[in-house]
């Protein structure tokens, strides 16, 4: 039976209170939930984007996938490509057809009756999580609340916001290694705010605080000043960037240029589920660990089934959202989450009646 019915929603949830990193200040999250249908089953899909991909799945990319056949995914994949020729398939069009392709990709194991991780052939049972906010406006006293819950979960890594104020950064680091103490990782992420020297200067602050991980110190677009970067870091500080990758050609020239010690993709971005495993192919073939940018619950399953994974961002915001939204999110056990098997596809429903009071 082919695919029925497609449609897309958009829902704006204010955050708990105001949130900064080193280029942006938010008080707000939108999320695109993609539905589709085939022979009595649903598929959902979501990506973190502005609520205008909404009408670009219902106007463009809807007309195109109904009537296809709901197990080829990749052949709907390719089609959505073509379709987004003309307006540019980087941003909004390529978070629209993110959101398409995880729907389309649930719908194809709810129809098999299999977890995705089953269907996409796991290589481990579980994924390891690292907490991540600490945003640039937090107090003290947030930070570290914030720093020391994670820990109680036996979270493995924490990450904290840079950028904002650099000469402030050093003691924000210093309060988070006092509270999370010496035997949890300590990450530190600039959303690109830093210039080459000023991040180099970072870097080397920062390792006083076992820093192992320096994300996006600048722009992700340069890959050269990576690459500089992750020459003259710190020995054992990693050089973290991709989350700002659209497309399978961006990763294979950050793997190439050997800009990265860690590469980070997002399947709400990069053009969905089957984008995703196309990154993680690649670092398999450059032999570079992967690690997924936020969204939990919709990383899991594939995460599940990446050779070389490294871990799945635990963002606070994300996992409020994903909490809010969804029945059947994850949670952390022992500082890591697993799928449940018990449900198909990615084992995720939407709350409709929680969901309508923040529809757009």
């Amino acid at each position: 039976m082919p695919i029925e019915a497609l449609s897309a929603r958009a829902f704006r949830i204010p955050t708990d209170g105001p949130e900064a990193d080193g280029t942006l200040v938010w008080d707000a999250t939108t999320a695109v939930v993609v539905e589709v249908s085939a022979e009595g089953k649903h598929g959902i899909g979501y990506s973190y984007t502005e609520a205008a991909a909404a009408g670009l799945v219902n106007r463009v990319l809807a007309p195109l996938v109904v009537g296809r056949d709901p197990m080829a995914v990749n052949e709907a994949w390719v089609a959505m490509l073509r379709a987004v020729r003309n307006f540019g398939l980087e941003g909004i069009c390529a978070a629209a057809i993110s959101a398409v392709d995880a729907a389309l990709w649930d719908l194809k194991a709810k129809r098999l009756d299999l977890p995705l991780a089953r269907l996409l052939g796991p290589v481990r049972e579980k994924v390891a999580v690292y907490g991540s906010g600490g945003f640039t406006n937090y107090s003290q006293a947030r930070l570290e609340a914030q720093l020391a819950g994670w820990v109680g979960q036996g979270i493995g890594a924490v990450k904290i916001k840079v950028g904002t104020n650099p000469a402030a950064d050093p003691q924000r680091a210093e309060w988070a290694r006092a509270v999370i103490g010496p035997r949890v990782d300590l990450y530190v992420d600039a959303n690109g705010a830093l210039d080459r020297p000023g991040a180099l200067a970072l870097a080397a602050r920062f390792a006083e605080q076992g820093v192992v991980w320096f994300e996006e110190p600048v722009s992700s677009d340069d890959r050269q000043g990576l690459r500089m970067l992750r020459d003259g870091a710190p020995p054992g500080m990693a050089i973290a960037a991709g989350e700002y990758g659209y497309t399978p050609w961006y990763f294979r020239d950050m793997l190439a240029d050997q800009a990265v010690d860690v590469l980070q993709a997002d399947a709400t971005r990069c053009l969905g589920i089957t984008g995703f495993l196309q990154a993680g192919a690649l670092c398999q073939a450059f032999g570079v660990p992967m690690s997924a940018h936020t969204a939990p619950s919709l990383h899991l399953h594939p995460c599940c089934a990446v050779p070389r994974l490294r871990n799945i961002e635990w963002f606070f915001d994300h996992v409020r959202v994903e909490q809010m939204l969804f029945d059947g999110a994850a949670q952390v056990r022992d500082g890591a989450i697993a799928p449940d098997l018990s449900r198909p596809g990615l084992g995720l429903e939407l709350k409709e009646a929680d969901a309508a009071r923040w529809a757009v």
